[in-house]
């Protein structure tokens, strides 16, 4: 399916992470972040009102636009756009995913459908990785640390009780670990200072993500050119 209801938006910031400083200020640091370009979809970025209900739909198009940009400096021809939310509905019922009435619904989507779209959009398959709460997120470390080296493809990350969709977009480790996580609810128009000053984009402690939430994590495996 061509993905071609939506533009790549050109007013979309990209590399929003770039200028963030650390976390902490110590020498035995060690981190690793999205490798290549990216551009942060966000609520209402295509004048199309998505709040309370989009964010999943939003974090899956930040991914893919670090997908399509991959892909095209690989000179790949017919490389699907970014799709729309409309464009992602359709997608997940001609897959068999989702039933007719899911088009123009505002149902959430999480890990599940982001990770099947971008099989469907780019042939590009995903890893999901489970916990059962946010106690265990210490012991993933080393595997988001693996896949940002590995790959350096952005993540999305979404839960139950924490039921909003984070992207993902890489993992330091010193006296705490910590992830980076962009958050798509952003309403209006960004600059990468707002986004830095009211931690739209912040390093997260792990020790404050949520431990009555389980998280799946969803993991593109592409490397990154």
């Amino acid at each position: 399916m061509k993905a071609n209801a939506m533009d790549d938006v050109q007013e979309l910031l990209t590399d929003v992470h770039h200028g963030l400083a650390l976390p902490e200020d110590h020498a035995s640091l060690s981190t690793c972040i999205v490798i290549g370009s990216y551009k942060y979809y966000h609520y209402g970025c295509d004048k199309f009102d998505d709040r309370g209900w989009g964010c999943g739909y939003r974090t899956l198009q930040t991914l893919c636009s670090w997908i399509r940009l991959q892909k095209l400096k690989d000179n790949e021809k017919n490389v699907n756009k970014v799709p729309s939310l409309p464009v992602i509905q359709q997608g997940l019922v001609a897959m068999g995913d989702k039933p007719d009435t899911f088009i123009g619904s505002r149902n959430w989507i999480g890990s599940f459908e982001v990770c099947i779209t971008i099989d469907h959009l780019y042939d590009v398959p995903c890893k999901i990785m489970h916990i059962n709460s946010g106690r265990e997120l210490q012991s993933k470390i080393p595997a988001l640390m693996e896949h940002f080296q590995q790959f350096g493809s952005p993540v999305m990350m979404g839960g139950d009780t924490d039921s909003s969709s984070k992207g993902i977009l890489g993992v330091c480790t010193g006296t705490k670990s910590y992830l980076l996580v962009l958050d798509p609810h952003f309403w209006g128009t960004p600059t990468n200072s707002i986004l830095h000053e009211d931690k739209w984009l912040s390093w997260k402690p792990v020790d404050d993500f949520l431990e009555d939430s389980f998280y799946n994590f969803c993991l593109p495996q592409l490397k990154a050119r």
